[in-house]
């Protein structure tokens, strides 16, 4: 079970960084790429089998922690769905969003113990 829980860290945290690295390289111009939505999905999909899978395990699941990164995710998962449709309606502020947003969720994941 620590394969497959490792597997889907993995393409967790892949997800993460085409979220990231889609904005960050889209600044200028202001636009959302198709990618940073699929990024989105895949680690939202991702992070809810992880989370099954820790329930499954002997371990304390942290319920708060999970709930706010999911919140967190499905706001950067509405944003970028959102931007990636409407490309003339990008905005530096709707793609620095989606990247503080995701920095957000990382420090989360990593600080919150």
């Amino acid at each position: 079970m620590d394969i497959v829980s490792g597997i889907f860290l993995v393409i967790h945290m892949i997800g993460w960084a085409i979220v990231l690295g889609g904005t960050l390289t889209h600044l200028r111009p202001p636009r959302i790429a198709k990618g940073v939505t699929h990024g989105a999905l895949t680690a939202l999909v991702a992070g809810l089998v992880l989370t099954g899978l820790a329930e499954m395990g002997d371990g304390d699941v942290n319920h708060v922690k999970i709930a706010v990164k999911l919140v967190v995710t499905l706001v950067i998962t509405f944003l970028a769905f959102r931007g990636s449709r409407q490309e003339e309606r990008a905005t530096t502020a709707l793609v620095g969003s989606v990247a503080g947003l995701t920095v957000l969720n990382i420090a989360i994941a990593v600080l919150w113990r």
